[in-house]
This record gives C-alpha cells, sequence and structure tokens, in this order.
C-alpha cells in the first residue's frame, strides 16, 4: 500500500488542500488498513490536518462526509464494521455509500475502490498480486524449493477515474506520468477519426463527408417524423381495437393504457399510471397477478394468467392477460407491452362445461359402486355358493368315479378362481379401503393386486400421507392411479412401474413413472390419447393439475397434484356429500 504516493499525488492535483479526512470502521481489516494509513502520512502532519472517522456508525458518517468544509479531500481506508457492529462489504457497499453522500474528492488504496465516484491513487492491483502469486503457487507444486523463489512487492500504479477527475475540476495534466485513466468518454477525435481523416485527404471527400453528414441528418429528421407518425398511428389502432392494451417500462410501472382500457375501468389515465391500476384487480388474484408479472418480467419471458379486475359499473370481471417483452432496435429491453381481453363468457361456460363433467364422473362413480356392490354382494355371493354345492357334488360321487370327481374339482376351483377375479374387480371398482384405512393403505394394496394380477413389478413409496384428508381428494388421486397404471401397462412396452405418493402442508404429489418407450406429448395431447381427459378432468374438480414428463424411448412419468386445501369449482358440498355417500354403500 502507498497511502502516502496517493496524498503526494493528491496535493500536486489539488495544492489549496488543508485537510484530509480518514475514513473507515472498526473491523480488523479496517484497522489495519488505517493503521498503514497513519505510518504513510507521518510525513506531512506539518503541512495537514488530519481527522479519522473512523469509529462512527454508518449512518453518522454519512452525515458528517455531507457537510466536509472547503480544501479538505478524504481518503478511504476500508469499512467492513461500523461502530454499531453492523457489517459491510468494503469496495461494493462502504465505497459507493461513501463516494455518493460525500462533498469531496475521495481518494481510496486499491484498484476494486476505484468505483462510485471515487477519484483513485496510488493503488495495489490485486488481480496482479493473484496471478503473481498463483504462478509462485505453480513454481511450488512443480517441485521448485521455496528459498529459490525471490520475494515480490506488489505492483502498484496510479489509477484514476476519468469522471471524477472532471466532477472535482482536476487536470489530466496534473496526474503524476504513467497514471492510467479509467471511465474515460470518447474525445471527438475517436468518435469521428474516420471522418477527419477522409476529410483531411482531400477536399472532394470533405464535401463528400459533409453532403454525407447532411442527408444522415435529413434521414434521422425523417426516421423521427416516421416514428412519431408509427407512435401516432399506434395509438389510433390502439384505441380503435377492442381489445385493452398496457405498457410497462423498465421499472415494471405502467406508463400507457389504451382508451378501451380506460372505458373498461371508467378510470382517469394518471389514476391508472404507474401501480394505480392494480387498485381494480380482485384482492384474491393480486398477489398471483405480482408474482406472474415479476417471475416474467426478471427472466424477459412472455406471460399469460387470468385474474379479476373491477369494470366501470363496480362488476369484477374475469380478464385473460398476454404480455410479452419490448426490445428497441439496438436490442435494449424497453419494458413490455400486453393486451387484456374480458374472458369472463368464457370462463363461465368453462364453469357449466366443468359442472357436466363433474356430474358425468359422479354418474360415473354411482354405477361403479352399483356395479361393485351387485359383482360383491350378489355374483361373488352365488359364486361361492356353487362352489359350496360342487364340493358337496364331489363328496357324493362313488370311489368308482374318480374321473368325475377330478372334473368336478377342476370345476370347483374355477369357480373359486373366478370369484377371486369377480372380487378383485369389485375392488378396483370402488375400493372400501380408502373410506377405513385412507388413500396410502388402498393405492398400496391396489399396486399390489396390480402387479399379481397382471404379472408386472409395481413398486410403492408414499411418505407423509395424513391417515384422513377430504375424500374428494382420495377418490379422485386414486381413480388417477387407476388410469395412468392402465395407461402405462398398455402403452410403454416395458413391465417396471414406480409409484410415489407424497405430501407436504399445501400439497399431495402422485406420480407414476415407467422406463417405456415414451411418446410425444404435444401430439397426445392434440389426439385425446392415454385417458388425459379422463385424469384431468377429475382433477380439475379438486383445483388439482396433471402434467406429463416423456421423450421417446426414455420412459414417462405422469404427474398429478391436489392442493390441500382446494378452491372447488362448482357445488363443493354437493360434491363431499355425494362422495361420503359412495363410500357408506361400499
Amino acid at each position: 500500500m502507498h497511502p502516502e504516493g496517493t496524498l503526494s499525488a493528491a496535493l500536486h492535483m489539488l495544492p489549496n488542500t488543508k485537510r484530509v479526512i480518514v475514513t473507515g470502521g472498526v473491523g480488523t481489516f479496517d484497522e489495519a488498513f488505517e493503521d498503514i494509513a497513519r505510518a504513510g502520512f507521518q510525513n506531512f502532519g506539518s503541512r495537514l490536518q488530519f481527522t479519522y472517522l473512523t469509529t462512527l456508525s454508518m449512518s453518522d458518517l454519512l452525515e458528517r462526509v455531507k457537510h466536509i468544509p472547503p480544501d479538505t479531500i478524504i481518503y478511504h481506508t476500508a469499512m467492513t464494521k461500523d461502530a454499531d457492529g453492523q457489517r459491510f462489504i468494503d469496495s461494493a457497499q462502504s465505497v459507493p455509500l461513501v463516494a455518493s453522500a460525500a462533498n469531496a474528492p475521495i481518494f481510496v488504496m486499491d484498484d476494486v475502490d476505484l468505483r462510485g465516484g471515487t477519484v483513485g491513487g496510488d493503488l495495489v492491483n490485486w488481480s496482479d498480486d493473484g496471478r503473481v502469486a498463483a504462478e509462485m503457487a505453480v513454481k511450488i507444486l512443480n517441485g521448485e524449493k521455496t528459498q529459490d523463489i525471490p520475494i515480490v512487492t506488489s505492483a502498484d500504479a496510479y489509477m484514476f477515474d476519468w469522471q471524477a477527475l472532471q466532477r472535482w475540476g482536476i487536470n489530466e495534466s496534473d496526474l503524476p506520468a504513467g497514471s492510467i485513466v479509467l471511465n474515460r468518454s470518447p474525445n471527438f477525435w475517436q468518435l469521428y477519426k474516420r471522418y477527419v481523416l477522409a476529410g483531411a485527404s482531400v477536399l472532394a471527400m470533405q464535401t463528400l463527408a459533409i453532403l454525407l453528414l447532411l442527408w444522415q441528418r435529413a434521414k434521422r429528421k425523417q426516421s423521427e417524423a416516421k416514428l412519431r407518425e408509427s407512435e401516432k398511428r399506434f395509438r389510433l389502432v390502439a384505441n380503435a381495437t377492442p381489445v385493452m392494451i398496457w405498457m410497462s417500462e423498465t421499472d415494471k410501472l405502467y406508463n400507457y393504457f389504451n382508451q378501451p382500457w380506460l372505458d373498461f375501468t371508467g378510470k382517469s389515465f394518471e389514476s391508472q399510471s404507474g401501480n394505480g391500476w392494480t387498485d381494480g384487480v380482485h384482492q384474491d388474484d393480486l398477489h398471483r397477478w405480482l408474482e406472474t408479472y415479476t417471475r416474467a418480467f426478471n427472466k424477459r419471458e412472455s406471460f399469460r394468467m387470468e385474474y379479476r379486475l373491477r369494470r366501470n359499473d363496480g362488476e369484477y370481471r374475469w380478464i385473460l392477460d398476454l404480455g410479452v417483452p419490448r426490445f428497441n432496435a439496438d436490442g435494449s429491453f424497453a419494458g413490455y407491452i400486453g393486451s387484456c381481453i374480458d374472458v369472463t363468457d368464457r370462463r363461465n361456460a368453462e364453469e357449466v362445461l366443468s359442472s357436466v363433467s363433474r356430474r358425468l364422473i359422479e354418474a360415473q362413480e354411482q354405477e361403479r359402486t352399483r356395479i361393485a356392490r351387485e359383482l360383491h354382494d350378489d355374483i361373488n355371493q352365488r359364486l361361492a355358493l356353487i362352489a359350496v354345492k360342487l364340493s358337496s357334488v364331489n363328496k357324493e360321487v362313488p370311489d368308482s368315479g374318480g374321473a368325475i370327481r377330478q372334473a368336478v374339482d377342476e370345476v370347483r376351483q374355477d369357480v373359486h378362481e373366478l370369484g377371486k377375479d369377480v372380487q378383485a374387480f369389485s375392488h378396483r371398482l370402488h375400493s372400501s379401503k380408502l373410506e377405513y384405512l385412507g388413500l396410502a393403505a388402498a393405492a398400496a394394496g391396489f399396486c399390489k393386486e396390480y402387479s399379481k394380477q397382471h404379472n408386472v413389478e409395481v413398486g410403492f413409496h408414499s411418505d407423509g400421507i395424513p391417515r384422513t384428508f377430504p375424500p374428494e381428494i382420495s377418490l379422485c388421486l386414486f381413480r388417477v392411479l387407476q388410469e395412468a397404471l392402465q395407461n402405462a401397462l398398455k402403452y410403454s412396452g416395458t413391465r417396471q412401474f414406480e409409484v410415489k405418493l407424497e405430501s407436504n402442508p399445501n400439497e399431495i404429489h402422485l406420480s407414476v413413472q415407467d422406463w417405456g418407450v415414451g411418446f410425444d406429448i404435444d401430439s397426445t395431447i392434440n389426439s385425446h390419447g392415454l385417458g388425459l381427459i379422463s385424469m384431468t378432468e377429475r382433477l380439475k374438480l379438486v383445483d388439482g393439475q396433471l402434467s406429463i414428463d416423456s421423450r421417446p424411448n426414455c420412459g414417462t412419468t405422469v404427474h398429478a397434484r391436489v392442493p390441500l386445501h382446494p378452491n372447488y369449482r362448482g357445488d363443493r358440498k354437493r360434491m363431499i356429500n355425494y362422495d361420503k355417500t359412495l363410500l357408506a354403500s361400499d
């Protein structure tokens, strides 16, 4: 470190300096830098007045440096900890804070502090130190003896910030010889070197350059006129379209609304600007909208979402908002533009369709329950009775009728196996385990029965599944599990599957995975295959979501996620009562 070199250069550049304010902190690192500064300033005590502001809080320090008297410079050492114990990153936090508050030029100790408006000085080059240390390390690793490696002094250099020099009126001619000036604004020669050389070469070329500049000027004016005309046309089109349009700047705040938006909300442009328009968003949707908008904005991605916006008559209407990022001609980010349409009627239609889907699923479950009850209570009992009668007949066959006895026994065995199959089919149609043992046990039992019936391997794992939770969720996930396993067996081309059922405080996650041939998701969704409609519609009833991860020859994983506190569409109470009736009837 060379604080004395920095101070000598500062006095040469600012000869009227009478006072030096030394800023720093109370951390161990800060005290070491302060000691270096004190030692370097010993020979200047008779010429200058030194004041050390190194035992203050950051707020007190910033207040002090705002009111520094004339003919004073600041020398910053390091501040990683202030008197209040608050921690700082010196170069990234302390230096910019002090530089922005101070009303006097600030000189620093090393190159990483040359930022935020500091002037500079005789600075240590940390990157060069790192390079030299690394070269020494390589020598040691290559077997060279440490005593043969010479000691090297850090390379320092006079480095200054051009903008800070301009701010404090320091002439570059007063800088030490060999000084490095950073952040210099390009001068006229650097900007127009090609034009000057071309003009100086020949008068004709100079004339041509002038004509070219005039032409460029005319073209620029023409471009500006076209831009104004384009903006005018855009506003005319935007105001004439039935779609509500908005725009935002790089600060995320809205700065434009077309007339249909203002007519819809019944508000003035001034009241809607910035974040004022969010006053019309339904409180239940505002947080979700802010999360979607902020996440897309930070990633410069398009977004699509629906939320409720208050119309001029006070009614909340569902709005479909499509937002895309805007970019300038040079590729720089300019903000977002979005279009909104009223989709309330569409959502109402979806509610009607969802209600129809729910009733269809309810009817399907009722029919499943009825068939399961008939199979279990009637058909299965009658098969059992036939098996008993066959056993009795077999006992009455005389010893001489061995072939007949064997045939009867085989028929009895077939009837017994048929009864087991009917019972298993009844349980698949409607499992009583859902009511008495819960989803985890019912799913585990189904996987075990499925493995045995189809001679496949179905691994099952569950974690954190509560014993009881809303029966409509249990029934939905159980049906999705049945459909997903059936699809996997039918289409995957493999006989090994993995089922996981996991829960956290917010949702339950069911996944069914295979390692088969996979498929193209887009084409499958478009063709409405693999029972996706059934699974999707069931999950909609409990605000759940279905997603699929699949690639050809890489296997498939079906994910079903259901919130534990869903906002059911339609008549939720009716659905709960209906499911209780189903379970009670098994």
